[in-house]
């Protein structure tokens, strides 16, 4: 601890201190400062005599001071003390004092016995002014020592006094008060002043909030993080937080505020908008004037209010000009052409100042008296008979030898709220001669084996006098090939059609005829003449029809047969893909050979080559070693070092890699295994699968090379960032685990381990899945998980058939998948904390299910419900989860409807306190990781686990712990002593939910079936490590 020098001069000294007053003292408070005291009474001195209280002009001020000064250097072994009176610590934990005092050199002093340059400095803390003559003791070993101090500066008797400064802390003070000492041992010295204070962190105004004055913490490294409120006329953006160092100065600003609609930013504050200005919306910028045709006449406008005749849009920004709606169109021209009329106009000469223009139509029948009605719907408009943006319409439909008028209506994104009908242009017209309308009411009224019989209705708009019908019919075999015409009376609206064939289906349609021509064809119907009743004689050829058909079918079906068995011989004797004959059978699948989706790319076995060489060969990519670099090893498992490299793609062009080496001496069965991943994961073309970018094999050690993943495995990821990221970004996040299994179900692979610790996360958070090919074999231990080579899987994330039969579908990888939803909305918690693998297998099979996260999203804790339903039939597939989850993305406001919380089970097989866990507040704390609570849970009277138990998010945050992680991670905590610190029968919230219905309760001492619920035991399960397979 360095001390300053003071200046040698009255002046000079005069103005450091002002500079220092300027600068400093306003983040400084003061507990004792001796300059500004008439006297030092309640000081002690020991022995008698030894320090002397007097009185001194003070060299800044001029002003009278009283100082002690001791010069016993005419005897032997001194131990001279001075106490100052008892200083209350009031809100500082860590002291400074500022010593000024003034020593005289040894070799000025003559007939000198003992002579020192220094003393020592002490401090003792106490709740009350305790202190008397004998107690403390006045001996070291009663005090806290702080420092021996020396002077930089001695004066003798021919030069002007040289005055020292030395500032020391001492802390944290833990009592309510504490003495300072000074042990003399022999020096001939004056103690000036003495200044005790705290430092803090002034009021400051930053990014339009106030943060009031901050003590510092109680280290010298400590940061004391403060929450800021907006000034008036703002509201929150970000929430405003500043970290206060132990010097006192403000610093690592985090958020802020912005003004509130109708004020902007001034100086530290929001000052409302002035007239003829207005800001819509909460922000930092500045005001803005008013648009054209527009006027803000009083202060603090949100909006400007239009001008008499102009008008905003419904959709208008506030910022966007007042409008008008257009003039009308001109120059209208019309072609009628039988029952068709084409319109066609000019633009009107004033668009009102607006870019979407658009034209409607209005259709009018009229009588030759000039009484009009509107069309009715049979009336058709090309290209629409509303917001046309062309400037023409072909209207169809009309009745022949009619009076029409037409209307165009100019209009703008303000005409509905001008409330302006009358700008439009109009026309009358009368149409010409026409074909009828289309023939409506197709029915049949009667069948027979070789006949069908229809009626139908006249069309609504027969423009003349129908001359004829025709009826148009073919078999519905052989399709509008094979049409044939039947003609019937235009006063007729039956006919019998005939010479069909027996229990055939026949479309028919209906036409009229005029002397314009024939109408459109009605809607076609379909009709079946009769199978059953009187048959018609055979004819001579159709004896030998039939058996022609006979003989044929028999053809057909003797060809059938000999395939059949031809395919067989060639399957039986068939070289088979390992030294015996089997069916491949793999952990409940069953692949059959030669089936492939149409259309769709298929997973292909790597297990159903004799060599898995050759399966490498097919489908990875062999690289060549010397476009390899290995530059550090970042992990290990059995099969050899996991490592980051670079491979170069091209001239001057490298990619990071991931690099999996097989060590050496593995035998022939682990290279084999080591393989089969690459033949797995080189079969995959997905954003959000892991990606293959080849293999050596052909020289050592043998590599696999993958896409480089920064951010490591899901799980890890989360724990790391634990409650830094929107809800938004994690569902991003199973949005691309959702869509990377989406894929590998569509290539009917299974992938049997779906858990957050096989997804790996890139720099830009991209999840992908990752860990193919290692064999798994389900063990029947009573604690069963699956064993792979890379090490143990928890049966936590194995759907019930999957544990039970063995059954690996992709409806078991959706279970897996509700599960690692669950893992990441828990930012890495591990699923059904601390019970066995036997008490997860039973509870499952009872019904239960993970409760909800905290913060969890409604919509999000049902994805996870629907995931493990017990049936898997009931399971949503990956392609129904993704959509679900993009529309969610795409409607963020769904994510804000949180989950109920609700209590944990009590999975113990004896009622439990949480004394057995846990035996004070401080110890449980400190199994979070979370020991710099202990305090403020103290103090607010949280003094035992019952309490803590019962504690709300508000009494948490009023305590002061106020990052979201460490909330979360408490609170989690709580529940789980809540439920543990209470038998299952005086829970006060309804019990965990089972598939509708509550878990049912424990008897006796344990679990006798499977009804029961499991055992739990409750430890800081948020940063549980799993051994991952290499």
């Amino acid at each position: 601890m360095a001390a300053g020098r003071t200046a040698q001069t009255s002046a000079f000294a005069l103005w450091t201190i002002f500079v220092w007053i300027f600068t400093v003292e306003a983040a400084e408070e003061v507990l004792l400062d001796t300059r500004s005291m008439s006297t030092l009474a309640g000081w002690t001195v020991n022995p008698t005599n030894s320090w002397i209280e007097v009185s001194n002009l003070s060299p800044d001020t001029g002003h009278p001071v009283r100082t002690y000064q001791v010069c016993q250097v005419q005897r032997e072994d001194q131990n001279n003390w001075l106490r100052t009176e008892w200083i209350p610590k009031k809100e500082g934990q860590r002291i400074y004092v500022e010593i000024r005092f003034s020593i005289r050199e040894c070799r000025d002093i003559p007939n000198v016995v003992s002579c020192k340059e220094t003393f020592d400095f002490y401090y003792f803390e106490s709740d009350q002014d305790d202190a008397t003559d004998e107690y403390p003791a006045w001996n070291e070993s009663a005090y806290t020592k702080v420092d021996r101090i020396a002077a930089d500066g001695r004066f003798s008797n021919v030069n002007v006094q040289e005055i020292n400064k030395e500032i020391r802390n001492i802390g944290p003070i833990t009592k309510d008060g504490f003495y300072l000492a000074f042990q003399d041992s022999g020096a001939c010295m004056s103690l000036l002043s003495v200044r005790v204070y705290y430092k803090v962190c002034p009021t400051v105004a930053h990014s339009l909030a106030t943060f009031n004055k901050t003590v510092t913490g109680p280290e010298v490294t400590s940061l004391v993080q403060a929450a800021g409120s907006c000034v008036p006329n703002a509201e929150v953006e970000a929430q405003p937080t500043v970290q206060c160092t132990s010097d006192g100065k403000w610093t690592l600003f985090a958020g802020g505020c912005r003004c509130l609609p109708g004020h902007e930013p001034e100086s530290d504050g929001c000052t409302a908008c002035h007239d003829g200005t207005f800001k819509p919306e909460a922000g930092n910028d500045a005001c803005l004037s008013c648009p054209a045709r527009s006027r803000a006449s009083y202060a603090a406008a949100t909006i400007c209010t239009c001008q008499n005749g102009f008008y905003r849009a419904e959709d208008d920004e506030p910022s966007d000009a007042c409008t008008a709606p257009p003039s009308k169109p001109r120059n209208m021209v019309s072609t009628v052409n039988k029952t068709t009329v084409d319109l066609s106009w000019e633009a009107p000469l004033d668009d009102g100042g607006r870019d979407d223009l658009v034209y409607k139509v209005v259709c009018q029948q009229c009588t030759e008296g000039g009484v009009c009605t509107q069309c009715d719907d049979s009336v058709r408009y090309d290209p629409s008979k509303d917001n046309i943006r062309a400037s023409w319409v072909k209207i169809q439909g009309l009745m022949a030898h009619t009076r029409y008028r037409f209307e165009v209506h100019a209009e703008n994104g303000v005409s509905a709220v001008s409330g302006v009908t009358d700008r439009f242009e109009s026309i009358a017209l009368k149409t010409n001669v026409a074909a009828p309308s289309q023939v409506e009411g197709v029915t049949q009224i009667g069948s027979t084996e070789m006949s069908l019989s229809i009626s139908w209705s006249p069309p609504r708009k027969p423009n003349g006098v129908i001359l004829e019908y025709r009826v148009q019919y073919y078999p519905l075999r052989d399709g509008p090939t094979q049409t044939k015409f039947a003609k019937v009376d235009g006063q007729v609206t039956q006919a019998t059609v005939e010479h069909l064939d027996m229990g055939e289906e026949y479309v028919l349609q209906v036409q009229a005829r005029t002397i314009a021509g024939y109408g459109q064809l009605s809607q076609p119907v379909t009709m079946r003449t009769d199978a059953n009743g009187s048959q018609a004689p055979m004819t001579g050829d159709q004896p030998v029809m039939i058996a022609a058909i006979a003989a044929a079918g028999i053809f057909v079906l003797l060809v059938f047969v000999l395939v059949v068995i031809f395919v067989l011989y060639r399957r039986r004797n068939r070289k088979p893909p390992s030294d015996m004959d089997k069916l491949e059978y793999s952990n409940g699948e069953v692949r059959l050979p030669g089936f492939v989706a149409p259309r769709v790319k298929t997973y292909i076995d790597p297990h159903t080559y004799e060599d898995p060489q050759h399966a490498v060969l097919e489908f990875a990519k062999e690289l060549e070693p010397s476009c390899l670099t290995i530059e550090q090893v970042i992990g290990g498992g059995e099969f050899g070092d996991v490592c980051k490299g670079r491979l170069k793609m091209g001239k001057g062009q490298y990619l990071d890699v991931a690099i999996k080496t097989l060590k050496a001496g593995s035998n022939d069965k682990m290279k084999g295994d080591f393989l089969t991943e690459a033949s797995i994961m080189g079969q995959f073309t997905d954003p959000n699968v892991i990606k293959l970018q080849g293999v050596i094999t052909k020289s050592r050690p043998v590599m696999i090379v993958t896409e480089y993943m920064e951010n490591g495995s899901l799980d890890t990821f989360l724990r790391k960032h634990d409650g830094r990221f929107q809800v938004p970004q994690l569902v991003g996040m199973i949005r691309g685990v959702a869509s990377g299994m989406r894929y590998l179900a569509e290539m009917n692979y299974v992938h049997r381990d779906l858990a957050a610790r096989n997804v790996l996360v890139n720099s830009s958070l991209v999840c992908k899945v990752s860990d193919f090919g290692l064999s798994r074999v389900l063990e029947d231990d009573p604690d069963a998980a699956y064993t792979t080579r890379g090490g143990k899987i928890p049966v936590r994330w194995t759907a019930p058939e999957a544990i039970a039969y063995r059954k690996f579908t992709s409806a078991s990888d959706v279970w897996s998948y509700g599960v690692l939803v669950w893992e990441v909305m828990s930012y890495g918690e591990r699923p059904y904390w601390n019970w066995s693998n036997q008490d997860v297998i039973k509870s499952v099979e009872a019904g239960y299910r993970l409760p909800p996260p905290m913060d969890c999203p409604k919509a999000i804790y049902q994805l996870m419900s629907d995931c493990w339903q017990k049936e898997r039939n009931a399971r949503p597939k990956f392609t129904a989860i993704v959509a679900s989850l993009d529309k969610l993305i795409r409607n963020p406001m769904v994510l804000k409807v949180l989950a109920q919380p609700r209590y944990l089970p009590e999975p113990m097989h004896h009622h439990s306190t949480s004394s057995d866990l846990y035996s004070s507040v401080p110890e449980w704390l400190d199994s979070l990781s979370l020991g710099r609570y202990t305090e403020n849970f103290l103090k607010a009277g949280f003094t035992n686990l019952d309490c803590v138990a019962k504690i709300t998010l508000r009494e948490l945050q009023s305590i002061g712990v106020t990052m979201i992680g460490h909330q979360k991670k408490i609170m989690n905590s709580a529940q789980m002593l809540r439920a543990q610190a209470s038998p299952n029968a005086n829970l006060r919230a309804p019990s965990p939910i089972a598939n509708g219905q509550p878990l049912p309760h424990m008897h006796g001492g344990g679990v006798s079936s499977l009804h029961g619920t499991p055992n739990m035991h409750h430890h800081n399960t948020r940063h549980i490590t799993h051994a991952l397979p290499v």
